[in-house]
């Protein structure tokens, strides 16, 4: 068969593994050399392939993509850039098009959550009614885990390990300083709709004697003299109080209690401070000394405590994602199927873009206890393998070693374009 070239992009939030899956689908690509020729990185996400601003990703050694399996954050650039309407701003994707066809492009690898999922689904359509043979494939990744049909969202496993470890060792801190400083600590994490990282703090504690001794849940609608109420128990019956609260927290008209007025690129109201906020309802309700801190990016940059499980995953869907698109699948995304719960066990199957594309995945109610404030043991069973395993990077001098690229860029061919 002939060969052609291959675009690999990353979008939205990083994560420890984001790279572990450009490594996955970079060393597929190498095993192809029949099949795929140069394989080019978009600069900064899908931005870099509507700028035609290309990397030449065949540049870089096997060894420096061999560190991207242990190298956080994005190697390539990513963004927070949502494709309008294809309806009203047909132009961007034909642009899309024409960068691909320049540069003999037929495999589209896009590396990201639900929005790039409904990116990579509108570009094979469009090509097919533009007539370019072009294969489009949607690697998962999101913190959030929220993705549909896939059982877990690669980066979301080394977040939970992150979340989890973080509220046991914070709770210690905590429990030996309460009698004289600290009454409460809240901790606050990422998950706008979704609590699965707020969750995960949960398997820090193993009953409600240990922390955290409360969950703040997106899907469970804030109450504020319910939460007051428990945080006033815990501290009277344990002599402190622990929360994990997610930065999607809501009353029950749907309003984020940390609504900063602003929206994202995405068109996501922006948030932040819920911590702060539900830290002041302490003082001003209870009268407790508190702490608080965010996670923020901690969480999604920690590679040094990403769950091996985790590592696992994430490479394979990158090169599962390659594998589909040689085998001609189109609009699929290879999605994890848990096999097996204990020993865990998973595997990989192809998924329709089609039932993926703007969807979210949220807690079950039954993975929250009745009372609303703590995980149960289905959510417990769910949640344990995924931050199984360690697989620390390499450390040079006392700290990680990451990789090292070149980031050459590709000669552009087209007339400049405006976003």
């Amino acid at each position: 068969m002939a060969q052609h070239n291959a675009f690999y992009a990353q979008s939205g939030g990083v994560t420890a593994v984001i790279n572990t899956s450009a490594c996955g689908v970079i060393e597929t690509c190498r095993r192809y050399p029949d099949r795929i020729g140069k394989v080019y990185a978009g600069h900064n996400g899908i931005i870099g392939a509507l700028t035609e601003d290309l990397i030449d990703v065949s540049a870089e050694s096997d060894e420096a993509i061999a560190a991207l399996r242990h190298t956080p954050g994005g190697a390539f650039g990513s963004c927070r850039y949502k494709l309008k309407d294809i309806e009203t701003h047909r132009p961007q994707y034909e642009r899309l098009i024409d960068v691909f066809r320049a540069h003999d492009i037929r495999y589209f690898f896009y590396n990201g959550g639900g929005d790039s999922a409904d990116t990579c689904l509108k570009v094979s359509q469009l090509s097919e009614t533009m007539g370019y043979p072009l294969t489009a494939i949607h690697v998962p990744k999101t913190v959030d885990n929220d993705l549909p049909i896939t059982d877990n969202s690669p980066g979301f496993g080394s977040v939970a390990k992150y979340i989890a470890t973080s509220t046991l060792e914070a709770s210690l801190d905590v429990a030996s300083m309460s009698a004289t400083s600290t009454k409460v600590f809240v901790l606050e994490v990422m998950g706008r709709h979704a609590g699965w990282i707020a969750a995960a703090g949960g398997l820090a504690g193993s009953d409600e004697s240990e922390a955290p001794h409360m969950i703040i849940f997106p899907e469970i609608a804030f109450n504020r003299q319910a939460v007051m109420a428990r945080v006033d128990e815990a501290v009277k019956k344990y002599g402190y109080c622990v929360i994990v609260v997610s930065e999607g927290a809501r009353y029950e008209d749907g309003t984020f209690l940390a609504d900063s007025g602003n929206t994202d690129a995405f068109g996501h109201r922006q948030l932040g401070g819920v911590a702060p906020t539900l830290a002041g309802m302490v003082k001003e309700d209870l009268g407790y000394k508190y702490h608080w801190a965010v996670a923020d990016y901690l969480q999604r940059s920690a590679r040094h405590l990403a769950s091996r499980t985790d590592v696992e995953q994430a490479y394979a869907v990158g090169a599962r994602a390659v594998e589909l698109a040689l085998d001609g699948q189109n609009a699929r995304m290879p999605a994890i199927i848990r096999t097996n719960n204990s020993p865990y066990s998973w595997t990989i199957e192809s998924a329709p873009l089609a039932e993926i594309a703007n969807q979210e995945k949220f807690m079950p109610r039954d993975y929250i206890s009745e009372d609303g404030f703590s995980i149960t043991e289905d959510c417990r069973r769910y949640l344990s393998p995924l931050i199984r395993g360690e697989d620390f990077p390499p450390f040079e001098n006392g700290l990680p070693v990451v990789a090292k690229l070149k980031l050459e860029r590709v000669l552009r061919k087209l007339p400049e374009f405006t976003l």
